[in-house]
């Protein structure tokens, strides 16, 4: 348990069974954390939520899909615009101001632009995340 304030920049959140919240190793954006990441969480399945906050100065560029749960992306600062294919194969747009969010659902393949800058918290069922080339 953390006595003092943790900066979600570099210790993203894991919210687990128990209605838990753990405060993260600090976060590289390497795969190497991520293979961590479940290596620590992976007995929550479905339920685990990794919390995090990323800044963007340019574009995706890959597409991301979570195939057990919903994740919600608040854009905190700036703008991002998201791109989205559901599993039905119908495909959305939905801009995003700060203080607005949307949620990508289960199997929903997402990417974003950012056109100058923007700032987004993340809210993620990350099990068994897939990538691919944008």
């Amino acid at each position: 348990m953390s006595d003092g304030a943790t900066s979600i920049s570099t210790h993203p959140i894991h919210l687990g069974l128990g209605a838990t919240a753990v405060i993260e190793p600090e976060f590289t954006g390497e795969m190497e954390w991520y293979a961590g990441y479940s290596e620590r969480h992976g007995g929550d399945g479905a339920e685990g939520r990794l919390v995090t906050l990323h800044a963007f100065e340019e574009s995706w560029d890959v597409w991301e899909m979570h195939p057990v749960g919903s994740e919600v992306v608040l854009c905190t600062a700036g703008g991002i615009t998201l791109h989205q294919e559901h599993a039905d194969g119908t495909t959305s747009r939905v801009d995003l101001a700060p203080g607005e969010y949307a949620v990508n659902p289960p199997g929903t393949w997402h990417t974003a632009d950012v056109e100058s800058s923007a700032t987004a918290l993340f809210i993620t069922a990350g099990a068994g995340t897939e990538h691919r080339p944008r």
